[in-house]
């Protein structure tokens, strides 16, 4: 289903656009990576299963399309697994806390720093 639905803007390797973190003329960004020098591992599982279902979120003027329509839960849910098994421990132990600690999706950005 990756291949299907997603590696032609995030590529066969979830390598993203080579320049995805420079922005477009109309304000948008290039597909962004989805291997573990990306941030998509950063999120929790409801933002990213929202993105997938709905698309990028316009406030950031994102371009990606909601596949809600085509894919079932279960299949969005497989594909977020098969991008999950493409990071490195670190980034899947982080974003399974992050999952855990607000799987609601509210929880902005934080990265540990130190042992707790």
């Amino acid at each position: 289903m990756y291949v299907e639905f997603c590696a032609e803007c995030h590529r066969a390797n979830l390598e993203g656009a080579a320049n995805w973190k420079t922005q477009n003329d109309d304000g948008s960004f290039p597909p962004p990576p989805h291997d573990s020098s990306g941030h998509t591992w950063h999120h929790p599982d409801d933002i990213l299963l929202d993105i997938i279902s709905k698309g990028g979120d316009p406030g950031y003027n994102s371009k990606m399309p909601g596949f809600g329509d085509r894919l079932s839960d279960g299949e969005m849910r497989a594909v977020l697994e098969f991008i999950k098994g493409h990071w490195a421990q670190e980034e899947r132990d982080f974003q399974w806390w992050v999952t855990a600690r607000e799987p609601s999706g509210k929880l902005e950005l934080i990265i540990p720093t130190g042992t707790p």
